[in-house]
């Protein structure tokens, strides 16, 4: 590693604000990772939910990004970016106490819509990181958050799917979810006294209507990036939840597998999310975002021609990949584009219309899945997932950098 790459790296993780939301989100989601992979399951096989049930449960929980993500973007530009963290972390409580006590899928409807109100703080963390670094050590500065966040995806997926398969999914359920309830306690206390504030005080005087005002004057790169996340995202929740499903039914695979593959994509995204953040600093974000829209479909997809449990491995490893080269890159050029000002707003506003058209697409792929076949979802959901990509080529261009 050379002096100047040491030097960025140690900015970065010298920064207060990141280093505080990095650590907290890595404990929380510490018990969090050991059942989450595995929500589908635990609906059908514990809760008795349907696949198109569970399509229902996931379009209500993608409603976070419809009803949530703007206000709370508005809200860390108008009040400051510190109170909506606070906030939204506090309403994080909720969720686990109730899957505690759920007996059917019915039971859950509250924590997944309380669990959805508590997105309001993610533009705020976003804008956070950006404010809290130069334009030029951007992708550095979120690879090297979602670096230290993904380190619970290393060894927990595979340690949860263990439990699972040994002791059932609810004794196991509910032993992660009374963990995580002390973490996420923890989590409130410490978010609430460590992090500081980055917004400028002549920004949190400006009206609400100032502050949406601002924010819809937005370049053109950024609305072909809302049109992208938008056709990206409906695409890939058509069988996100349900990939599990057609892991344990079509190909065979075990809790404990799945686990198992879910911790090697981990490993691989650790190493290489921090070196391809740096990257994107140094080449440019659009070549790394171009090449994870392609690869984000063709794996997602590619799970119908699995056969084993190596060619699965090989297949989440190969998107593994792709998903790490896009997301710091994709992060830092919003950031790169947008103004300090404006960032949380127009954050939130490219989650809420991503959100808005994505909303329906978990039914969507439930209903597709029960009444025609779950290849036929797959195969839709690559078809819509590489349409954006003609647009991003031709019309995304990157901003000149300037040293903040």
């Amino acid at each position: 590693m050379s002096n100047s790459t040491k030097d960025v790296v140690k900015n970065v993780f010298s920064n207060r604000n990141i280093l505080a939301i990095s650590l907290t989100t890595t404990f929380w989601g510490i018990f969090n990772h050991a059942w989450q992979p595995y929500w589908a399951l635990y609906l059908k096989y514990e809760l008795g939910a349907t696949v198109p049930i569970v399509g229902l449960l996931s379009m209500i929980q993608s409603a976070e990004q419809v009803l949530f993500q703007l206000p709370g973007g508005v809200i860390a530009d108008k009040f400051g970016r510190k109170r909506i963290i606070v906030l939204g972390t506090s309403l994080r409580l909720i969720p686990p106490i109730v899957y505690l006590l759920a007996t059917s899928w019915e039971h859950v409807l509250p924590a997944v819509i309380i669990n959805a109100t508590g997105s309001l703080y993610m533009p705020a963390f976003n804008a956070m990181i950006a404010d809290s670094l130069p334009s030029r050590q951007r992708g550095t500065g979120y690879g090297a958050y979602q670096m230290i966040t993904s380190l619970p995806g290393i060894f927990m997926p595979a340690l949860g799917g263990f439990v699972l398969d040994t002791f059932g999914f609810k004794e196991g359920v509910r032993l992660f979810n009374v963990l995580t309830t002390f973490t996420v306690m923890i989590t409130i206390i410490v978010r609430a006294k460590l992090i500081t504030e980055t917004l400028a005080k002549e920004s949190k005087e400006r009206s609400t209507r100032a502050t949406l005002s601002a924010a819809l004057d937005a370049p053109r790169s950024i609305w072909i990036m809302v049109f992208a996340s938008t056709i990206g995202g409906f695409a890939m929740r058509l069988v996100m939840n349900f990939t599990v499903i057609y892991a344990k039914e079509n190909i065979g695979l075990t809790v404990t597998q799945l686990g198992l593959a879910q911790t090697a994509g981990s490993i691989l995204h650790t190493v290489l999310i921090m070196p391809t953040g740096m990257l994107s600093d140094r080449i440019g974000r659009r070549p790394m975002i171009l090449f994870s829209h392609i690869v984000g479909p063709l794996t997602n997809w590619g799970l119908i021609l699995v056969q084993d449990f190596p060619q699965y491995l090989l297949l989440r490893l190969i998107g593994t990949i792709g998903g790490t080269l896009g997301g710091p890159a994709w992060q830092a050029m919003i950031a790169d584009i947008i103004p300090r000002e404006k960032r949380g707003t127009v954050m939130g506003l490219m989650s809420t219309a991503s959100g808005a058209i994505g909303f329906p697409s978990p039914m969507l792929g439930g209903y597709i899945w029960e009444n025609y076949s779950p290849e036929t979802a797959f195969n839709t959901s690559l078809i819509i997932g590489l349409m954006p990509m003609p647009i991003l080529t031709l019309y995304v261009k990157e901003p000149r950098k300037e040293e903040e």
